[in-house]
């Protein structure tokens, strides 16, 4: 299983684009702090990459210092620069990506991408149901 779950801030703004067929993506890097850091300024930074409606989102709404939560996989590559050194890069394939602040200046949080947005779960909070419809 390769999964991995992160919660951090971009550490700049995201850059997008498509591919030469025609797919959108973006990239963007994250801070996480550490837990367990001696002076607690600790950070770990992890490369980010979206596809397609989820690119499409981030692109419009992120921006540098937005905090997010991400649900994705790693993906680490070997290659090969032109001048003949080995390379490796190592990556976060996000698929599901949640917008957790506001855009600066604004009160409201974005939406999420690939979950409801928080708007939503509120709503549902307060909805209380009617004692004529409980089973019991």
């Amino acid at each position: 299983m390769n999964k991995i779950i992160l919660i951090g801030n971009l550490t700049r703004d995201p850059e997008s684009g498509t591919t030469p067929s025609g797919v959108s993506y973006c990239r963007f890097s994250v801070a996480v702090n550490r837990r367990f850091s001696k002076d607690g300024n600790e950070a770990d930074y992890f490369n980010i990459v979206t596809w397609r409606g989820v690119a499409e989102s981030c692109a419009k709404s992120l921006s540098k210092g937005r905090k997010v939560g991400i649900v994705g996989s790693l993906q680490i590559r070997n290659y090969e620069t032109q001048d003949g050194a080995k390379r490796t890069s190592v990556e976060v394939i996000a698929d599901e990506v949640e917008f957790l602040s506001s855009p600066s200046g604004s009160r409201e949080d974005a939406p999420s991408v690939g979950k409801s947005s928080r708007a939503d779960v509120t709503k549902l909070e307060e909805v209380e149901p009617s004692d004529d419809s409980l089973p019991f």
